[in-house]
């Protein structure tokens, strides 16, 4: 709530100034007139760590007619917010309220991870805050980087980061082509380097869904303290890929795995098992069925792995706690399976970079027969041998006892993920109807275990019903045939029989047919998209619907082709007529899993034309 004082609303200027920016950020309620952060560095001596000074102060203004934002910032068991603050343009507090609670998120159970939150209500336009933040990290490696956007548009933008001379560190440039971002260097009387960076008019980072991950998109700042000097000696932090992997495993040799515990169901799993290969498979997909994925993050504990024991016994476990149960269950049984370290498709950098910004997940990688599987216990309908797209072509760093192994993930072609739409109808009483068939193979098919999983027990069939009609109350869906749906490894199919209404009209001596009724990407326009667009997996998806042509009527008409070709998304509509039907086949192919922001127009015109094109219809008229 504000408080009436002196020297606090906006003047003229600021009114004027307000209005200028809004014509530039349009779609912004709040700029970010100046913005200045600032990196020191300090040394515990007593316990050997590096400790982070970050300060930010910004200078907020309303450049619409009223707002009301969230200024917020999270902290954890490795650092702490001191000053948390907002004053009006005069530099007298606010008092805002402030709530400081725990962080919680659906796939979070326990985390210590806490947010400092204070609503700030701008009442009129050109109304200035100022915000200041003070946060200190007890351990310089948990402080990865600075970003220059912000979730509003900045005016003037200022990094300063202070290296002692006792500090190795390198501050590592990343996206900085074309961010027109001014370096300098300097040094102070104690012998400091100063890096100063300054960039100006900088948009507010995207509101887009399903955009790759901000380390592609956002110029910023790594920051990886390589090590420093303490009593005339240098102390390791993060100078190589050798110093990251060995903080891992470091904390790798601090669980106590008994796995005294998992000894029976492994028995159990492996006893009538005939090869290694049924083996792995019975071991790997127990865990992928029976333990629950549940992200936990508790100080240290959002670095290493729980033991596989508790994990086997509460049911429950985070990707690391996954993986080391898949682990030891396979080493139980005689196989080489080791910890693996990645990071998704999400993190643009590979370990090359020592920084635990490289990676943000855990899997286990099995040596077999010369071969490397890797193996992702949160990946609850994965085949053996597939990999979901969000770990293809990515790097892993995998245990090797005091050393490591650099490896890469395998890629799939869109091929492997197709997936296969049939219908043989014919027109009766004027409706569509016939048999359907649908087959899924590898991400294709893992994605339609998942959506499955999520329908309730006592309502499968009748959700079943309304996904294969997609709840279109024209359409009518019976007599569902399924494939082993609890088998992974094999292609997955469904027949059913279908009559669709409302498709077939008659007038005089035509008749008059639409045979669109899957409607595919209809609604899929991208408008004023500025980033790429990321599907979960490369699509594949192919479709053929064949319509007998009624007796005692010819074809007078069919609707136009459409083919498309561009360098993400190949796809092609096209009608054949025989003597005895019409076949209507329609092919998509995103052989590269996205959609390039450079192609959003190209994609939105193709949009357009897809819709005339499923607008027209077939007409039969009488002989």
């Amino acid at each position: 709530m504000v408080v009436a004082q002196k020297n606090i609303d906006p003047t003229p200027e600021d009114v004027v100034l307000a209005k200028k920016i809004r014509t530039t950020y349009d779609k912004d309620d709040v700029a970010i007139l100046e913005s200045t952060e600032n990196v020191t560095f300090d040394l515990n001596k007593t316990e050997s760590k590096v400790i982070v000074n970050h300060s930010i102060n910004e200078k907020l203004m309303n450049i619409n007619h009223r707002a009301a934002i969230q200024k917020y910032e999270f902290y954890d068991s490795e650092s702490k917010i001191e000053t948390f603050n907002l004053k009006y343009r005069n530099d007298k507090s606010v008092g805002s309220y402030v709530v400081d609670e725990f962080y919680k998120d659906n796939d979070l159970f326990y985390n210590d991870a806490r947010v400092k939150h204070m609503v700030v209500n701008f009442p009129v336009q050109g109304y200035i805050y100022n915000y200041e933040l003070e946060k200190k990290y007890e351990d310089v490696k948990y402080f990865t980087s600075l970003y220059f956007n912000d979730e509003f548009p900045v005016l003037k933008k200022q990094i300063v980061v202070t290296v002692p001379e006792w500090l190795n560190a390198e501050l590592k440039e990343f996206n900085f082509d074309g961010a027109k971002i001014t370096k300098s260097q300097t040094k102070d009387s104690k012998n400091n380097t100063i890096y100063t960076y300054t960039i100006n008019d900088v948009p507010a980072l995207y509101k887009e869904e399903d955009a790759p991950g901000r380390s592609y998109l956002y110029p910023h700042i790594l920051v990886i303290a390589k090590s420093y000097k303490l009593k005339g000696k240098d102390v390791a932090l993060f100078g190589s890929t050798a110093d990251l992997y060995k903080w891992y495993k470091s904390l790798v040799d601090l669980m106590k795995d008994d796995t005294s515990v998992l000894k029976s169901k492994v028995t159990e799993l492996t006893a009538s098992a005939k090869t290694d290969e049924e083996k792995i498979k019975n071991i790997y997909y127990w865990v992928q069925d029976n333990i629950r994925y549940i992200a936990f993050e508790d100080g240290i504990a959002g670095f290493k792995p729980d033991e596989s024991n508790h994990v086997f016994e509460k049911r429950y476990g985070d990707c690391k706690g996954m993986a080391n149960l898949i682990k030891q269950m396979l080493k139980l049984a005689g196989f080489d399976a080791r910890l693996t370290w990645i990071g998704t498709k999400h993190i643009a950098y590979d370990y090359k970079t020592p920084s635990l910004a490289v990676d943000n997940h855990m899997i286990c990688t099995l040596f077999h027969k010369g071969k490397k599987y890797f193996l992702d216990g949160t990946e609850k309908f994965n085949s053996f041998g597939e990999y979901a797209e969000r770990i293809q072509n990515k790097e892993v760093m995998i245990e090797d006892g005091d050393k490591f192994i650099i490896d890469k993930v395998p890629t799939a072609s869109h091929e492997s993920n197709k997936e296969i739409f049939k219908a043989n109808l014919s027109i009766e009483n004027e409706k569509l109807q016939g048999t359907c068939s649908k087959s899924y193979l590898g991400e294709s098919r893992a994605q339609f275990l998942y959506i499955y999983s999520t329908f309730k027990n006592d309502k499968k069939n009748e959700t079943l019903d309304n996904y294969l009609s997609k709840s279109e109350k024209n359409t009518l869906v019976t007599n569902i045939k399924t494939s082993d749906l609890k088998n992974r490894d094999a292609k997955l199919t469904i027949d059913y029989n279908v009559n669709v209404a409302n498709k077939v009209s008659s007038f005089d001596n035509e008749m008059y047919v639409d045979l669109e009724y899957m409607n595919e990407f209809k609604g899929f326009e991208l408008k004023d998209r500025k980033t790429d667009y990321q599907f979960d997996f490369k699509k594949n998806y192919e479709s053929t619907v064949s319509l007998a042509i009624p007796a005692g009527y010819s074809v007078t008409k069919i609707p136009t082709d459409l083919v498309v070709k561009e360098g993400n998304f190949d796809i092609a509509l096209t009608f054949q007529k025989t003597d005895k039907e019409i076949i209507y086949k329609k092919s998509f192919i995103f052989k590269n899993g996205e959609i390039k922001a450079s192609e959003m127009t190209k994609w939105n015109d193709f949009i357009k034309n897809l819709i005339a094109n499923y607008n027209q219809q077939i007409t039969f008229t009488k002989q």
